[in-house]
């Protein structure tokens, strides 16, 4: 049988309605026997989404690490929108599960409903992408992606890619979802590094809100009114292209293709995210450097989990690893991403 739980949010709060009163009911109703059985672990996770292989790739690596650990995973799509989240999480509270995992939308606007989980005695670790609280007590620890590291390694590249060049090098950067930390993130680490140099200048910044539909309309929009066979904002080329993300990435090659716009060679393209489709482009020629997000942390999650039902601390931050695949690799060595 599986371990876990999927329910569309609404379902879920329908038949919670239904049976609240039952809710307790986790391992007290067991059978007896001589031995003690051991503690039927139920852990409430909602999702952001499933807007990208990435993302499709984490759910699975969580279900996945659930069922192997023995844990009952109730699931929750909360289909890019927070107010979703939030009754997912109100939801969990009602069913009494052990642990609350989560991998919030945007930083900001999870206090009042994490304290209502820290006063039912439910602790709440926060997956991928970080949040901003009054109080930070209202969650056991994070466990994701060093966002600021991830923009450092893109300004690094940067660096590196245009060491004997004299400038001026102009930069759009395609920023993730407003308000999320991974975007603030990845924005801050990699003005850190570029704006150090004088040479580089980001002339042009805007959201695709990770999404490829996204990416595939800035680029339109931008192309539409650029030279033919150029790219150019405000009268002024665009050098280098930093995507926050790999769909967003992909939906603006896609334009630049119909546009015969040769992107990794007229145009440095650094991407995040490390799903196969980048690392294609990236032996294709047309994506200078991948830098990983890496998805699969359900196994660290489980294994936290656990510490918490066992009333043990866990750390306050855990980064997961990640690697750099520049267009300086051997490119026929990268392993399937499988995702």
């Amino acid at each position: 049988m599986k371990k876990f739980l999927v329910l569309f949010t609404g379902i879920f709060i329908a038949v919670l309605c239904l049976a609240v009163t039952g809710c307790k009911a986790k391992s007290e109703n067991k059978t007896q026997s001589s031995e003690k059985p051991e503690k039927n672990i139920i852990v409430g996770f909602s999702q952001i989404g499933a807007e990208s292989e990435w993302r499709t790739c984490n759910t699975e690596n969580m279900m996945q690490a659930a069922n192997e650990a023995g844990i009952q995973l109730i699931y929750s799509n909360a289909e890019q929108k927070q107010e979703n989240q939030i009754k997912a999480i109100r939801s969990f509270i009602v069913y009494q599960v052990d642990v609350i995992v989560f991998c919030p939308i945007v930083q900001d606007g999870w206090d009042n409903v994490l304290q209502e989980a820290k006063d039912a005695n439910i602790p709440v670790i926060v997956v991928d992408r970080k949040i901003r609280t009054k109080d930070n007590s209202l969650y056991a620890g994070y466990i994701g992606t060093d966002s600021l590291e991830e923009g450092r390694n893109a300004g690094r590249f940067l660096l590196k890619k245009y060491k004997n060049a004299s400038g001026p090098i102009n930069i759009m950067e395609l920023y993730g979802t407003i308000g999320s930390s991974v975007s603030e993130g990845r924005n801050q680490g990699f003005h850190e590094i570029i704006d150090k140099d004088p040479r580089f200048s980001v002339v042009y910044t805007e959201s695709g809100d990770f999404l490829r539909s996204r990416g595939k309309e800035i680029a339109e929009n931008i192309c539409s009114e650029s030279p033919a066979g150029t790219l150019k904002v405000n009268g002024k080329t665009i050098h280098a292209i930093y995507s926050h993300n790999d769909q967003m990435t992909l939906g603006f090659l896609e334009i630049l293709d119909n546009y015969k716009i040769k992107c990794g060679k007229d145009i440095t393209m650094i991407t995040i995210d490390a799903e196969q489709s980048a690392i294609d482009e990236l032996c294709r020629g047309k994506i200078n450097c991948v830098i990983e997000c890496n998805p699969k942390m359900g196994t660290q999650v489980m294994e936290f989990v656990k510490s918490l039902v066992a009333n043990k601390p866990i750390p306050a931050v855990t980064y997961v690893p990640e690697t750099v695949f520049t267009e300086y690799d051997a490119l026929d060595q990268i392993a399937p991403r499988g995702y």
